[in-house]
């Protein structure tokens, strides 16, 4: 089976691997954000906001190991937001016990920015080393 976003992943070994983990890294963020609120810890007013931040934080600078080129990163960030955004919609729409927020879905945004920003630094490529040193050293 072929992940969408095969194409635009970086040269690993086995790119199906950490688009996988990546798309069910997706999965587990929109699953936990559908669950109903009861089932949530309480946490104290206005500290879901660092949640929301780091969580999507986590996607975008997952998405800036995996993904190669600027294109895919965009493209990646794009639909980081609109994912953001749309959970919030479906909180709504889908959900008794959950409520869309715009200040979550602006803590999302600020996270994919955050994350996203990680392309600038000489970590971009940390797990594409990772991977061709674990590789090397399987074939030994």
């Amino acid at each position: 089976m072929r992940w969408p976003g095969s194409r635009a992943a970086k040269p690993f070994a086995r790119p199906q691997r950490w688009l996988g983990i990546w798309w069910g890294m997706i999965a587990v963020v929109i699953v936990g954000s559908l669950l109903p609120a009861l089932l949530l810890p309480d946490l104290p007013a206005g500290s879901d906001k660092i949640e929301h931040l780091l969580g999507y934080a986590i996607l975008a600078a997952m998405a800036v190991q995996v993904f190669a080129g600027w294109r895919a990163l965009t493209a990646a960030a794009v639909f980081l937001v609109a994912l953001g955004v749309g959970i919030e919609v479906a909180q709504d729409v889908l959900t008794t016990t959950r409520a869309m927020d715009a200040m979550d879905a602006v803590a999302n945004t600020c996270g994919v920015v955050l994350g996203a920003a990680s392309a600038l630094t000489p970590l971009r490529d940390a797990l594409l080393r990772a991977d061709q040193r674990y590789e090397a050293s399987s074939r030994r």
